[in-house]
């Protein structure tokens, strides 16, 4: 049992001052506006705020961020980067992975996200031969999510065929592929593997309708009744074009009609909606899972937030490809999307004098923990004591309060705001600084040293 207090905190009914937290085993025990300090409690200046979830990252993604910014013969596209990423992947070992993605989630805490959502597709081998641990990949994710402190909702993904309608895999995939019977057994093994983490969670998610059939698709549902499904929905116009030229149906249309879509699911980059689906969508309860930086990084289109938000949706931001690791760098990318889009300004914010900064990460928030499956955003009883918080002397927050709080550190001051991050009561990041940054980066620049990144 420990208290951390707050000079000031955002909590579920606004901002106070003064904040007592009480934590025992990593969950927040009471929350106490206005405490009277005591010895023993654990003074953290500056602006707390609940650390946001990173509802979909590929880790080892991080280790080629750069490598695909040289123009081809032929126009680049999403397409064209993902040959890059196969081949990229080919020289990468478990121990290469584990280091990877440590280096990404000490980079997440650093940049004000204290929950990560690994949407894990990287199996097998370089031969595309599974371990003699089936789940060997998993292990590794969890450790480097232990190493960091980070938190961790693991989803392992089911791909299982090349293309919608039954194609055939491409050599590239075959380090990704199962069929749902031994993808059951890799989910068995990912359970083990996070069984040590504190508040842990494994969902499932079937790559897409690219990569998994409806049948495979059907038995993964009927085998994980409960827990997190993710899948990656609507990100290009060729997947749409595929999607309609099999099904007669656009990928989320599709999944509407076909699929339990509810709370429990988290639909990626829904970038290629028609006005209806995104209707549709935001009523099902569902999450929008963005990832503005990677979304524009690829060309893969804009998201429809204003619709979306307008008929009650919620989304969470993601780093997905990891080109740059930043919560309010996402935030901002979302909303500057929108503005770019519709020609105006505070496109996502609802109401007349609402905070922009507010909106957006109140929402994310929101729909990072549903897509999560933890009980996490909220500086409350009963939640993970996981809290970012920003230097209140920074200079574009110093003459500020209040709700111009988070508009500053989103659209001006973003991650270099950040001071102090705890995970589930212990701080894990302090100054700006991950407390194992040395060690961490030392390993992951010798990873890109040995597989020529």
């Amino acid at each position: 049992m420990g208290r951390l207090i707050f000079d000031h905190a955002l909590l579920p009914d606004g901002w106070a001052r003064e904040v007592a937290v009480t934590v025992r085993d990593g969950v927040i025990q009471a929350v106490a506006p206005g405490a009277a300090p005591q010895a023993a409690d654990r003074r953290v200046s500056g602006v707390a705020l609940p650390g946001l979830p990173n509802l979909h990252c590929h880790a080892f993604q991080r280790a080629m961020a750069g490598l695909a910014e040289t123009r081809g013969p032929t126009g680049d596209s999403f397409w064209t980067w993902r040959q890059v990423m196969y081949r990229f992947l080919g020289a990468l070992t478990p121990e290469d992975v584990e280091a990877v993605a440590a280096f990404a989630y000490m980079e997440m805490l650093e940049g004000g996200f204290t929950t990560v959502g690994e949407f894990h597709y990287l199996h097998h081998d370089a031969d595309g031969l599974p371990y003699a641990n089936l789940a060997e990949m998993c292990e590794r994710i969890a450790a480097a999510a232990a190493g960091t402190g980070i938190g961790l909702t693991l989803l392992p993904s089911l791909y299982a065929q090349g293309g919608v309608g039954g194609q055939p895999p491409v050599p590239g995939q075959r380090r990704f592929l199962n069929d749902p019977e031994r993808f059951l057994r890799l989910v068995e093994g990912a359970r083990k593997a996070v069984a040590g983490l504190p508040g842990a969670r494994v969902g499932v998610a079937p790559h897409s309708l690219r990569a998994v059939t409806p049948e495979q698709l059907r038995a993964v549902l009927d085998a994980m009744p409960d827990g997190p499904v993710h899948i990656h929905a609507a990100e290009q116009v060729k997947e749409v074009e595929d999607c309609v030229a099999w099904s007669g149906l656009r990928p989320v249309e599709w999944l509407l009609a076909n699929a339990p879509v509810d709370a429990r699911w988290c639909l990626i980059h829904t970038t290629h909606m028609t006005p209806d689906e995104t209707l549709r969508l935001a009523q099902s309860g569902a999450v929008s899972g963005l990832c503005p930086l990677t979304e524009g990084s690829l060309g893969d289109g804009v998201f429809d937030g204003v619709r979306f938000g307008e008929s009650g949706g919620l989304f969470g931001v993601g780093t997905d490809s990891n080109i740059e690791i930043t919560a309010p760098g996402e935030l901002k990318q979302l909303e500057y999307s929108q503005r770019l889009a519709h020609l105006g300004r505070n496109m996502m914010a609802l109401t007349e004098g609402e905070h922009t900064g507010r909106r957006l990460y109140d929402t994310a928030l929101a729909g990072g923990a549903r897509a999560m499956g933890r009980p996490i955003g909220a500086i409350a009883p009963g939640m993970r004591a996981d809290i970012v918080a920003l230097d209140g002397e920074h200079p574009d927050l110093a003459a500020v309060s209040g709700d111009r709080w988070l508009d500053a550190y989103v659209f001006t001051a973003g991650r270099a705001a950040i001071g102090s991050v705890f995970v589930g009561g212990e701080q894990v990041v302090e100054g700006g600084r991950h407390r194992g940054r040395a060690a961490i980066t030392r390993r992951y620049v010798d990873v890109l040293r040995r597989v020529g990144a």
